[in-house]
């Protein structure tokens, strides 16, 4: 805005500032719960790794029925040791494992080292290894092994967690 003075020349004037803008309300509470999660989804992810490193190596090992490792397993138990080796105790059975993780996941959100589980009562299950394939050890007679989920184990596939948090 300009404004003439008494000699004619020009004067430049400020318009006045606005007001300060009040100070913003921030949820501490908020702020921390999202660190805490971000930190909890990192230790979640280090120790899945782990855990999948874990049960690849456990490959060609024998399935014993009540097998918990080191050296036979059945399909609690590698599920289990895998995890405990990364840190987290598991229950000892499938159905126990599935009703003790509470954070359930879809078939099309798994990540590595989620538990996916097979059949209606939850009989079986194994770990989630990516690009569409499980670590398992079978049944009887059979070896752990790595296998993709397809077919047989898409048609019967009855849940998933995410252990570790």
């Amino acid at each position: 805005m300009a404004t003439t003075a008494t000699l004619g020349a020009s004067l430049l004037v400020a318009a006045p500032a606005e007001a300060a803008a009040p100070p913003q309300q921030v949820n501490v509470a908020a702020v921390a719960a999202a660190k805490v999660s971000a930190y909890r989804k990192a230790r979640q992810k280090k120790r899945a790794a782990y855990a999948v490193k874990y049960a690849y190596a456990q490959i060609g090992d024998p399935y014993r029925y009540g097998g918990t490792g080191p050296r036979s397993w059945d399909c609690s138990g590698l599920a289990g040791g895998s995890w405990r080796k990364a840190g987290v105790k598991l229950p000892r059975t499938t159905q126990q494992i599935y009703r003790a993780v509470k954070y359930k996941v879809s078939r099309k959100r798994l990540v590595k080292g989620d538990l996916v589980f097979f059949y209606g009562g939850k009989s079986h299950m194994g770990i989630y290894v990516g690009k569409g394939y499980m670590i398992h050890a079978p049944s009887s007679g059979k070896r752990v092994k790595k296998v993709k989920l397809n077919g047989y184990y898409k048609r019967n596939f009855s849940g998933a967690v995410r252990p570790g948090f």
